[in-house]
């Protein structure tokens, strides 16, 4: 049954706070992260962050000036490679021009190897290099595969201390699945609720979105659902939950 358009309006004021508004393609332009800010910006429910490629940070500093939205970016991305030393010098480098938090990819093919001392590594790295900024690790589930993988992968981040662990890249075949999500958000129960949560990948309707914020709940309880631990990823999302919030005209 499909909730009322009362209850899909509260579920939208709910969700927006907690969205990462992404835009994560090859041919993004000055021009269109602009207006993704200025979405960001216009909405009656500001999201959390934008999520954009480091060469845009700049234009998104300067368009969100003001609103508290955060600026996240991405390293190691998409294709999750070995190199600490690299993984490093992109940490420096979105820092320096004005990142707030940070979208990490796990060396998952190495893991998947069973190369974890190697993924360890550049996970630590990270997190080093992160400081006190917000670090999430990109699992990329949907490569990793088997269950077991998924499971050891959300432990080794943990371990290591990121902030958030998360589904995906959105750049792989399969993306953010509520079935790798429940793994996940099962080991995160079983640390504590000490790391935080994101989805990311293929989520572009309120009805999909509140499937993951429900696997959050019934795991780790309603006071737990804030900006500081669960993300979703999304920008086909954005325009259906804001549209649901506007004002009446």
């Amino acid at each position: 049954m499909q909730p009322d358009e009362e209850l899909r309006r509260e579920l939208a004021a709910c969700l927006l706070p907690l969205l990462d508004l992404t835009s994560l393609n090859d041919d993004d332009t000055c021009a269109r992260i602009q207006a993704l800010c200025v979405r960001a910006r216009e909405c009656a429910i500001q999201p959390a962050a934008v999520c954009i490629y480091p060469a845009h940070i700049a234009t998104a500093r300067s368009a969100l000036a003001g609103t508290g939205v955060k600026i996240a970016s991405v390293v190691n991305f998409p294709d999750g490679g070995t190199d600490a030393v690299r993984v490093t010098r992109e940490i420096e480098s979105v820092i320096a021009a004005g990142a707030d938090e940070i979208d990490a990819v796990l060396p998952w093919a190495a893991f998947a190897r069973g190369e974890v001392a190697t993924a360890r590594t550049v996970v630590d790295a990270a997190r080093k290099a992160c400081g006190t900024r917000v670090l999430k690790l990109i699992l990329e589930t949907g490569a990793l595969g088997a269950p077991g993988r998924i499971r050891d992968a959300a432990q080794l981040g943990i371990d290591a201390g990121v902030d958030f662990l998360k589904t995906s890249t959105g750049k792989v075949a399969v993306n953010a699945t509520p079935e790798a999500a429940a793994i996940m958000l099962d080991v995160i129960a079983a640390n504590r609720g000490r790391c935080g949560f994101k989805a990311a990948g293929g989520i572009r309707s309120l009805d999909a979105a509140i499937e993951y914020l429900d696997l959050a709940r019934a795991r780790l309880g309603d006071e737990w659902i804030a900006p500081e631990q669960f993300r979703i990823g999304a920008s086909a999302l954005f325009d259906e939950l804001a549209a649901l919030v506007a004002p009446s005209r």
